[in-house]
């Protein structure tokens, strides 16, 4: 169906052709050799230099004042004022390329190339002054930007959220300060691999399409692989393959993956997201917990150059050490019942009397799951790791050394969210298969996010994993601690969406 077009793109088609009736190619071929910034003029020009400058970006204002005009530019850095005057840009008798182009045929959003000096104007303002403007890009829609009144009051600013998540590349022009919170989720990921690549870790990839998925308890999403005819699924987390390369000889593997989970959406989760999963070899849960508080702490000074952020109305404060409590301890904290001696009938009861909804298919690891969940979580502002969870929360960690019916894992905690879980590793390959066994059972009873028995896994780590200590990150969640982000879709560049109505009528 094709689109009805705006009076607006209307005319910016028919100055498209235009430039082209001119011999000016709108989307032309050859490169541009930009050699400067808009922030690195403002940081380099000192008033008196003869700073000649090469720059490009999008108009994003205009002030027509005869024959000179002065132009706002936006590159990847921000914005700078340009001034266009017609003598200067124009040699001669020959005025089209300010009275026509310049002036009738360039529009707001469109993309150019300037030659010129660096100058002050009047009012103190660090400009260029254009000698030579080329036309990069024709913008053929206009951006949505904000209007501002003789009061200075802001209308029609691009703030819809579906709109801003679903057209990121025009949120990113007409609103460049969410640049911010992309470029920190970067210098994240880049100071987590510098810790990590600082102790001899080796990053790795693992398989994204599996025929059994593993690793944590989730569902699936499916697919079908036609030359091998066989049923796939997207990965719902890497940690078994991860453990079969220390299996396989390597100490300490690491990996940034790109999971997948076919569960509901909200602001703090996507069906598309990133970990970091860790696995090293001859360490133990504990150590992980020390290795993690070191961690989050040199990312919080590397993007900020301080442990304490804020974060909606909370100033949390990453320095170590962070606060622990097991599980059963929280609950009781946080409830005032201990259900660490309890059976199963015992616990629905108390979850019931704190209001926690439960049906059928919930085993005692469930249930727990969902008093902590419903009761506990959203206590947890400061960072706090949670340890020692019963055994049927936890089906790939190691049984606890000393608690019976526990098992030796870790949750850390910031701002009510998860932001990281860690086992030290099952490597007893008979008990691994009885606990794969349990979970195909509470499958059979309705839990749909049940782990699969993997019996190459299994016989992977019958030839002998060392003693791991395994660790999962979350790097969507962590970002929008550290940039302040209320949602998970301001730390993706490209959430997953609704499928758009009517986009071809628009």
């Amino acid at each position: 169906m094709t689109r009805v077009l705006s009076e607006q793109e209307i005319i910016r088609r028919e100055s498209l052709q235009k430039l082209r009736d001119l011999g000016i190619e709108p989307y032309p071929a050859a490169k541009f050799d930009v050699d400067i910034t808009s922030r690195q003029i403002k940081e380099k020009f000192n008033e008196g230099d003869a700073l000649e400058v090469v720059i490009a970006g999008r108009l994003m204002s205009r002030r027509i004042m005869g024959k000179a005009s002065f132009a706002e530019l936006q590159d990847a850095d921000g914005k700078i004022q340009i001034y266009v005057n017609r003598d200067e840009i124009c040699e001669g008798e020959d005025k089209e390329m300010y009275n026509t182009v310049f002036k009738k045929l360039l529009d707001i959003g469109d993309i150019v190339g300037i030659k010129g000096t660096v100058f002050i104007t009047k009012v103190g303002e660090i400009s260029v002054k254009v000698k030579e403007l080329t036309v990069l890009t024709k913008s053929l829609r206009p951006l949505p930007l904000p209007k501002v009144d003789a009061d200075g009051t802001i209308h029609d600013a691009f703030t819809d959220p579906e709109k801003r998540y679903r057209q990121r590349y025009v949120d990113l022009v007409v609103n460049p300060e969410v640049k911010e919170a992309f470029i920190k989720r970067t210098k994240l990921t880049n100071s987590m691999r510098e810790f990590l690549n600082k102790k001899e870790y080796l990053e790795v990839e693992t398989p994204i399409l599996q025929p059994i998925y593993g690793g944590a308890a989730a569902r699936p999403f499916k697919t079908h692989h036609n030359t091998l005819d066989m049923e796939l699924y997207l990965r719902i987390a890497n940690e078994l393959y991860l453990k079969r390369l220390v299996v396989g000889g390597f100490d300490g593997v690491y990996e940034f993956s790109k999971d997948f989970r076919n569960e509901g959406m909200s602001r703090f989760h996507n069906p598309e997201f990133t970990q970091m999963e860790l696995y090293v070899a001859y360490k133990d849960h504990a150590w992980m917990m020390d290795l993690v508080e070191e961690m989050v702490e040199k990312i919080a000074m590397d993007l900020h150059g301080k442990t304490e952020i804020h974060v909606g109305d909370n100033l949390i404060n990453f320095q170590r050490p962070w606060k622990r409590y097991t599980m059963y301890e929280a609950i009781e904290h946080f409830t005032g019942i201990d259900i660490s001696k309890m059976d199963e009938a015992n616990m629905i009861e108390a979850a019931k009397q704190l209001g926690v909804g439960v049906d059928k298919s919930m085993g005692k690891g469930k249930l727990i799951d969902e008093i902590f969940g419903e009761k506990c979580e959203g206590q947890l502002i400061q960072p706090t790791f949670i340890t020692d969870y019963p055994v049927e929360m936890s089906p790939l960690a190691k049984k606890h050394r000393e608690h019976e019916g526990l098992a030796e894992r870790f949750e850390g905690f910031c701002n009510s969210k998860e932001i990281c879980n860690a086992f030290s590793e099952l490597n007893d390959p008979i008990d691994q298969r009885a606990r794969f066994e349990e979970q195909l059972e509470l499958g059979k009873r309705g839990d749909d996010e049940a782990m699969l028995l993997d019996e190459d896994f299994l016989r992977a780590i019958e030839y002998g994993m060392p003693p791991t200590a395994g660790l999962g990150i979350g790097i969507d969640r962590l970002s929008m601690i550290m940039t302040n982000s209320n949602s998970i879709q301001d730390v993706l560049f490209f959430p997953q969406m609704k499928a758009e109505k009517g986009a071809a009528e628009e």
